[in-house]
């Protein structure tokens, strides 16, 4: 009996070999061990990566440094989710036409051919070929036509929409990593001064210690001082190189894409949010894309509603034939016309069940839509108060950094006289690099939040 197996085993592993070999492509295989990776053969997963459109992509072609428009305009053309959800709206699109298609009569080129021979010793071969055409036009349906077409169309105003969403989106993302890089840049310039102040507190040590004045304590600490700097200094370039690639794919360009950028902006726009956190909750729920696509959504369940009530009533089509036999001798030109009536008498209650459960699927859609509109508007009231403080934070780093801009000075005058100790002149050092720090950064978040309103509010454009 084992043996009988093991032949049987033998004989099916040989049937898929020959049905493997059939195809023309040698099999994928797998692992030689549970411990081994598996190997790809030659043909797998090259297909897709031929066919990647990078040719098509929208190239930076700019002299000298690249404003936020330039990288907005580049990023919408070149982002995959732009392009996404474009063809999704252009799939929505070919779907009305589908769905359309119902208006219009449908008609059948058919032809038939047979070849026969009765059942008679002396009987003949005898070659028919019956060509025809068939028609047939829906003329009435209660209003499912109608519903399935209103599907249609609401789904390619819901793909519409969610497109508009993506290129806020992705304009948003493209202002947040541009402002990401010039705030890196401008950390980078700031510590840049903070390193030149610390080699001068290391030098006046240093010049210290060698008059004797100062023990080789001043000189360890304002190494260490130093070194810090120069770590924090390397850790910043870092973030810099990552957030350069992150922009470059936001693009959708490679990320080792080199780009050329300006600074961080000194000056912040005069120009303040004017209206009540009330109004732009409003014009939110007008103008978000997101909204108006949930909205869509909720039209097509009611419309499947109706389509979906339409398939238990009647149903009226004209039919119409006609066509010609040709064998035999003979030739016949048969033709019919008449009007079809379907009535769905009794379907095991389907249709009330997915009756109800469609008039389910208008509840969901209008309770998804209701939250939305709550989120949105959590959005901007969180949005529009962040940019408040945005703009309070600026206003207050700036009085700290000349605050400690000045501490600073009068510590590294005050050491220098020798007056003053390593610990104070530090101290203040390390207070003014945390307030350059923390200036720039605070005019990094009044672009951002100004950026994040206008995207929650539904007014971000390119």
């Amino acid at each position: 009996m084992l043996f009988r197996n093991h032949k049987l085993i033998v004989a099916f592993g040989a049937l898929a070999l020959a049905l493997g070999c059939s195809t023309g492509k040698p099999s994928p295989g797998i692992a030689s061990a549970p411990n081994a990776p598996w190997t790809p053969p030659p043909d797998v997963g090259r297909a897709s990566a031929r066919q990647t459109p990078r040719d098509g992509l929208k190239p930076v072609l700019h002299d000298g440094p690249l404003s936020l428009a330039d990288i907005i305009d580049v990023a919408l053309a070149n982002n995959p989710d732009t392009h996404t959800a474009w063809l999704t709206a252009r799939a929505a699109e070919a779907a009305v036409g589908s769905e359309r298609a119902e208006y219009f009569p449908e008609v059948d080129v058919l032809a038939n051919a047979t070849r026969s021979r009765g059942a008679a010793e002396d009987a003949r071969s005898q070659t028919t070929i019956a060509p025809s055409v068939a028609l047939s036009y829906l003329i009435f349906d209660f209003g499912g036509r109608d519903a399935r077409v209103e599907q249609a169309r609401q789904t390619l105003i819901a793909a519409d929409f969610a497109h508009n969403a993506a290129i806020q989106d992705v304009v948003l993302r493209a202002q947040v990593s541009y402002y990401a890089l010039l705030d890196s840049k401008a950390l980078l310039d700031a510590q840049d001064a903070t390193i030149k102040e610390r080699r001068a507190a290391l030098d006046a040590a240093e010049a210290r210690h060698r008059a004797g004045v100062a023990t080789i304590a001043d000189v360890l600490q304002a190494r260490t001082a130093f070194s810090q700097a120069e770590l924090t200094r390397e850790t910043i370039e870092g973030n810099l190189r990552t957030i350069e690639g992150t922009l470059a794919t936001v693009m959708g360009l490679p990320a080792t894409t080199k780009l050329e950028l300006g600074a961080l902006p000194l000056d912040i726009p005069a120009q303040q949010v004017t209206e009540t956190v009330e109004r732009l909750i409003d014009d939110a729920v007008k103008q978000r894309p997101e909204l108006g696509s949930a909205r869509a959504t909720a039209e097509r369940a009611r419309a499947r509603v109706q389509a979906t009530r339409a398939e238990g009533l009647p149903t009226i089509n004209a039919v119409a034939s006609a066509g010609q036999v040709l064998g035999g001798g003979n030739r016949a030109t048969p033709y019919s016309a008449g009007i079809a009536l379907r009535f769905p008498l009794f379907t095991g209650w389907r249709n009330t069940y997915d009756v109800r459960r469609a008039e389910t699927e208008v509840l969901i859609a209008e309770e998804d839509l209701r939250g939305l509109e709550q989120q949105v508007g959590l959005q901007v009231w969180t949005s529009y108060f962040a940019l408040q403080t945005a703009a309070q934070r600026l206003t207050t780093s700036r009085t700290l950094l000349a605050s400690a801009q000045e501490s600073a000075n009068v510590a590294a005058e005050r050491y220098r006289a020798g007056v003053g100790n390593i610990i104070d002149l530090l101290t203040a050092e390390a207070a003014l690099e945390n307030a350059r720090a923390l200036e720039v950064q605070a005019r990094t978040d009044w672009f951002v939040a100004m950026a994040q309103l206008a995207h929650d509010t539904g007014s971000l454009t390119r």
